[in-house]
């Protein structure tokens, strides 16, 4: 924690990772809603522009035009605000991708409230919740570029419909490079003796922050990276937790649905207490800028070293 981590934005390294992708696989197809230059598949158009489809401001239409690819053989990845992938094409997703347990990937970019400047209408909020309720479906929410990019490759391996978040801004790389990434599996960032806080996306850094705060008062936390919602990787949620003193959970959505959801009911029954850091039940708002936004919503490293000390009296 003490060396500076390199920057990187995940929106750019899933749309240079999809090209590269395209160059090994000719099966991979990219479709898009209009918006190419912000969620980056318009590297892959620049590439390959016989397996780009620009689908217009048509979600639903995407995703059912999507499952028809994925029958004849296509690995289909469509791509949005996260917002209107999950929202605009959910009946499509539902009935004609996930039922049949089709091989769509779906790509919902500028997640979470990182398109802090357009408000409500544009920030997922509830979009891994809608996700996790979807039977077949598998969902992954990275904490950085690194594990980004090292998702994108699982998927195009996995058979079946995936849905991968992405925020819209810089994040500090935080995934080992040379560690291979499993869908289904929670990784350990720091460990730690006294309480425990599993976090995903953007909330990992600062949950890594929050430990570091902690260690000056002689509290030792253990973080662990909960990018994979569903499978949920319930057994080793299980061993991190077990002998904790307390724990917290932190996200940058909706605490109705997504982690908190996920921890709350792997560890229920076991009597340790738990706090959860998240998006109280409401929507988003504009902001001049993403630390801001995060402030509001109680999203900091501050906040999360505050539940800690709430859960460990």
């Amino acid at each position: 924690m003490n060396k500076t981590p390199k920057m990187q934005n995940p929106r750019e390294v899933y749309g240079r990772a999809l090209v590269e992708l395209g160059k090994l696989n000719p099966n991979i197809v990219v479709l898009e809603a209009d918006l190419g230059k912000s969620t980056m598949s318009c590297y892959f158009e620049e590439a390959f522009p016989d397996r780009f489809f620009e689908m217009g401001i048509a979600e639903a239409n995407m995703a059912s035009f999507a499952a028809g690819l994925s029958l004849t053989g296509k690995i289909p990845f469509i791509n949005s605000f996260a917002v209107f992938t999950s929202g605009r094409a959910y009946d499509q997703i539902r009935q004609a991708i996930s039922i049949p347990a089709l091989n769509v990937k779906i790509v919902g970019s500028s997640a979470g409230l990182s398109d802090f400047g357009d408000g409500a209408t544009h920030q997922a909020i509830e979009d891994l919740a809608i996700m996790r309720a979807i039977p077949n479906m598998t969902v992954l929410a990275p904490a950085d570029s690194i594990e980004t990019k090292k998702m994108v490759e699982k998927m195009v391996e996995y058979k079946g419909p995936v849905y991968l978040r992405i925020n819209r801004d810089d994040m500090p790389d935080l995934f080992p490079p040379h560690q291979e990434y499993e869908i289904g599996k929670a990784y350990m960032y720091r460990d730690g003796s006294d309480a425990v806080v599993f976090a995903n996306g953007i909330m990992v850094w600062r949950a890594l922050a929050a430990a570091q705060i902690l260690e000056e008062e002689g509290i030792s936390v253990r973080v662990v990276n909960v990018s994979c919602l569903k499978p949920v990787p319930d057994k080793q949620i299980r061993q991190m937790a077990d002998s904790m003193k307390g724990i917290v959970t932190a996200e940058e959505h909706t605490l109705i649905g997504g982690l908190a959801d996920v921890i709350t009911y792997t560890l229920r029954g076991t009597g340790v207490p738990i706090e959860t850091i998240g998006i109280k039940d409401c929507f988003g708002q504009s902001a001049s800028s993403y630390d801001e936004i995060l402030e509001h919503y109680g999203l900091t490293a501050r906040h999360i070293a505050d539940a800690v000390m709430t859960v460990l009296g």
